[in-house]
Formats: C-alpha cells, structure tokens, sequence
C-alpha cells in the first residue's frame, strides 16, 4: 500500500499564499538552506511518473540504503517549488531545466537541480483526427499556458511543420511568434494540467508527458506527433533548495534514482512514454 500524501486543490492555494506571505514578511525567501538532515526525505513530486518512480525507489531500494523516504503528491507546478524553498519538504522531482530556470527568476526562488532522471516526450494529441495532417483549416489547438511549455509546444508544432516560428526564438516563444500558419491554427492557451480534459472540445491539444500518461494515454502510441529523445533539454530532475545538496538523505536518493533498477523498471513501466537520462 502506497504511503503517499495526496494534497487537493485547496491545500495547494493555502500552501502557495501561506509562501507568498513567508516570503514578504520573513527571511525565508533567501538562499540560505537548512542544516538539520534528520528524519525523512520529503520529496514533492507530480503523481506521474515521478511519484510512481519515487514510490518503486521507496519500496524496493530506500531501505537497504538507509534512506528514509517520504513522497508526497502534487498536481500543479508552482507548489513543489515553492514548498522546497519554504522548507516544506526537503526536494522535488517534476519539472526541467527550462521551466526551473523561468521559474526562479520570476519568483525569486533559489532551486538547483540535483540528478537528471527521465526525459517525458511532449505530444500533440487528439479525439478527432487520426494524424496531423488531417488537422482542418481553422483548428483549434490547446496549448500549456506557462511561457516554457507553451513555447515548447509550439517548438513542438513548429519541428513537424504546422507553424513556422520567428528566427532565433527561445524558451519565451508565443503564438506572436508564429511568422507562418498555412492551417490557419488557433491556439487555446490552458494551465498543463488541464489540456488532456481538452481533448473533446479542441481539434488537438499539446500535453506534457507526465499529464498525458495520468490521462490513460500512451505517448509513445497514442501521439500524433511526438518530441525527439535527441539533445532534448527538457530532461526532469531532482531538485532541492540551493545549499541543501549535501544532504546526505539527496545523495542517496540521487544515486538510486540513476540506478539500474530505476532505469529498468521506467523502461518496463512506461514502454517508451518516459525514457531515462542516464
């Protein structure tokens, strides 16, 4: 039986204003981390695949490393970053070097990546054609509308040619970036999570892996068009707050995260939806 920490929707508003309080009425908000590794790892992680990871690592390895280890479940992507620099739990594991980056400058945290894990292809999926190229003029595409994933997404659009995307555009593109659109595409901009429960309203949607997976779709099959493993950037990580990474407790998960175990139970487990980094 799984010891997992489900957090609902109003945890996570109260957790992420009881931070923006912290972070004006305190110190909290510097980069200075703690010192007190006792008691167990809590890790905030997104329920699939990095709690799924976590829990097999928890299960199968943490205790014959002497590693006590806590997984606790969130399904937005602000609270795990947000929860790691208050000190709610000790690290995270969900998100990309991209989106850490965006999110550090613009919220004045302090996160650092720790191990790379997993790579999560992005894809563009769809109730209603079978290809891309059946895509109707006029379609209406839903996009994540955080500015990393949606870039990405159109990054995504742009590789198998549906858009053409302005010369040298990086992580911050946006449909004002799209130079060509010979499908006359719309774009339905929605936080992540909610572009799989898109999917009867929109002609396609662009879901991130881990969100596509939790839906009951398979990437690796069920994609219309899928990213490439190929110098992909957006490799998923163990991250913690900027200080913390000698804690003894993140060193050892860091190692059997990038262990042989790990790396074949995500090859057996997900068939190619998710691929390991190491």
């Amino acid at each position: 039986m799984r010891n997992t920490a489900k957090l609902t929707t109003a945890v996570l508003a109260a957790g992420a204003l009881t931070f923006g309080l912290s972070a004006c009425g305190s110190d909290k908000g510097s980069s200075s981390a703690s010192s007190d590794y006792s008691g167990p790892l809590v890790v905030a992680a997104s329920p699939t695949p990095h709690a799924e990871i976590l829990d097999y690592v928890k299960d199968h390895l943490a205790k014959k490393a002497g590693l006590d280890l806590e997984v606790k479940e969130f399904t937005d992507y602000v609270t795990p970053n947000t929860a790691t620099e208050d000190g709610s739990v000790g690290a995270n594991y969900f998100q990309n070097q991209p989106y850490l980056d965006d999110f550090n400058k613009k919220n004045g945290t302090h996160i650092v990546p720790v191990v790379t894990v997993h790579l999560e292809p992005l894809g563009l999926y769809s109730h209603k054609v079978k290809s891309a190229d059946a895509l109707k003029s006029g379609a209406t595409v839903a996009v994540p509308n955080d500015s990393v994933n949606e870039a990405r997404a159109l990054k995504l659009l742009a590789a198998n040619g549906l858009i053409t995307l302005k010369s040298g555009v990086g992580n911050e593109a946006t449909p004002a970036d799209i130079t060509k659109n010979p499908k006359k595409l719309k774009f339905k901009e929605l936080e992540a999570a909610q572009t799989p429960r898109s999917l009867d309203d929109v002609d396609a949607a662009v879901i991130n892996g881990n969100y596509a997976i939790s839906s009951g779709l398979k990437p690796a099959k069920d994609a219309l068009i899928l990213e490439s493993a190929k110098n992909n950037p957006y490799g998923n990580f163990l991250a913690v707050k900027k200080g913390n990474e000698k804690d003894p407790r993140v060193k050892k998960l860091a190692k059997l995260l990038t262990s042989p175990e790990v790396k074949k139970f995500i090859e057996d487990k997900y068939a190619g939806s998710v691929i390991p980094s190491f």
